[in-house]
């Protein structure tokens, strides 16, 4: 296992990294980073949590010498709002002392300030496939000149029903381009869609047993709806929780 130093990147990207307090990359960053910088396209299994996002994303920023316009030249698309701006304040924290400019496109925001903001300029372009579409339709977003394009959690965005987007959105990018995949699973969907847009990728996966999370406990009980409410804020306060994560499956919830 190599560290980030050992990776020879940019002074500014390190420099980022360091601030971040990360100092060895995870088994998919290791894997990959070396295929991704070889032009390469890459198939990877990996689940949510491995570091994936930086496995894409050290490469692209070590590489590459932007220059902004109004046409990018990475496009990441990801299955969900909350995906899109994880993975922006991942740039945006990578590139803190570079100047690099990537604007993250989902519903929700109106879209003509988005449509103002690639007029300013841009290099990277993180997005919904049902944003990125509805910015291609209205000739606001253009990507021929796109060199790389990286389908984070394909899976997820499968099944999500974006297949016909994402195929669309490909179309527009020219075929010489590097294609990135990550997937959490090899399912039938996730092959076909590797077997007709990846030129002979190179599989990068990662088993679950080289993901180290051994001080994590696990349980779980088994409650009616109607009492969830009142479990959880009785546990919160038996065990003095003061930082909490909850998942919930509706905004109202």
């Amino acid at each position: 296992m190599v560290t980030f130093e050992q990776l020879n990147l940019p002074i500014s990207l390190q420099k980022a990294i360091d601030d971040l307090g990360f100092t060895t990359p995870t088994p998919i960053q290791s894997k990959a980073f070396p295929i991704v910088m070889s032009g390469r396209d890459v198939m990877g299994i990996a689940q949510t949590g491995t570091g994936k996002t930086f496995a894409y994303l050290l490469p692209i920023l070590k590489q590459w010498r932007f220059v902004p316009t109004d046409i990018p030249r990475v496009l990441i698309l990801v299955p969900t709002r909350e995906l899109v701006v994880k993975v922006h304040e991942e740039i945006e924290k990578l590139t803190k002392y570079m100047s690099e400019r990537s604007l993250a496109f989902y519903g929700g925001v109106i879209i003509k300030t988005q449509k103002k903001d690639i007029y300013s300029g841009i290099d990277i372009v993180v997005g919904t496939p049902g944003r990125v579409i509805d910015l291609i339709d209205r000739r606001a977003l253009k990507l021929n000149q796109a060199s790389m394009v990286v389908l984070d959690e394909a899976d997820e965005m499968l099944d999500m029903g974006f297949r016909e987007y994402i195929e669309s959105i490909l179309e527009e990018i020219p075929n010489e381009r590097q294609t990135v995949l990550f997937s959490a699973t090899m399912s039938k969907p996730i092959m076909a869609l590797t077997n007709r847009y990846l030129t002979n990728p190179k599989l990068v996966k990662v088993v679950k047993n080289e993901i180290t999370n051994v001080n994590i406990e696990q349980l779980y009980y088994d409650v009616k709806g109607r009492a969830k409410m009142e479990v959880t804020t009785r546990l919160i306060d038996f065990y003095s929780l003061k930082l909490v994560l909850i998942f919930c499956n509706q905004k109202k919830r």
